[in-house]
């Protein structure tokens, strides 16, 4: 009897040896191979708006295209657009008489930007010289190295996400 719970043990053992934990590594690696990729096309995108001056709908379009594309998974895609308002006072610098007041910022996000972009003829959104685009990408299901984490190590929960990249810029030319 007992020689028999060992050969059943052996066997269970052997199983997860020889499948579950190369499976585990080589999900893993997909993982890794999909959080490059979507680096790579994030930083690439913040780059292509900071040089245009805009972002245009095709290029966004294109964009989620290829992240969506990484692993097959859906990202979730969040756009802030810093803009720089001149925010001009009375009081002067006494540094350089050149200089009057203070630049301020404020912030419009994914659904204001998309908004404006698919509403406008042309399909763009423009920016001018020295705002600011930060472009942060999350994935929002599971991936199989989640799955299987989450089974044999009990350590991830719902909420955490395996693939995540952020990039930003400061605008150089004026697209207006």
């Amino acid at each position: 009897m007992s020689d028999s719970l060992m050969v059943v043990i052996g066997i269970f053992l052997a199983v997860i040896l020889m499948f579950i934990f190369p499976l585990m590594s080589i999900s893993d690696r997909n993982d890794d191979i999909s959080q490059t990729i979507v680096q790579t096309e994030v930083s690439e995108f913040v780059d292509k708006i900071s040089v245009a001056g805009k972002i245009k709908a095709s290029d966004y379009e294109a964009f989620v295209t290829a992240i969506n594309a990484a692993n097959g998974a859906p990202y979730d895609v969040e756009v802030e657009v810093q803009h720089l308002d001149d925010n001009i006072s009375s009081k002067v610098s006494t540094v350089s008489s050149s200089l009057i007041g203070e630049n301020a910022r404020y912030s419009t996000f994914t659904t204001e930007v998309l908004e404006e972009m698919y509403d406008d003829v042309n399909r763009e959104y423009k920016l001018k010289k020295g705002d600011n685009v930060i472009v942060t990408v999350k994935n929002t299901s599971q991936t199989m190295a989640q799955v299987l984490r989450s089974a044999f190590y009990r350590i991830t929960g719902q909420d955490s996400t395996q693939v995540a990249a952020s990039a930003s810029s400061m605008v150089v030319n004026s697209g207006k």
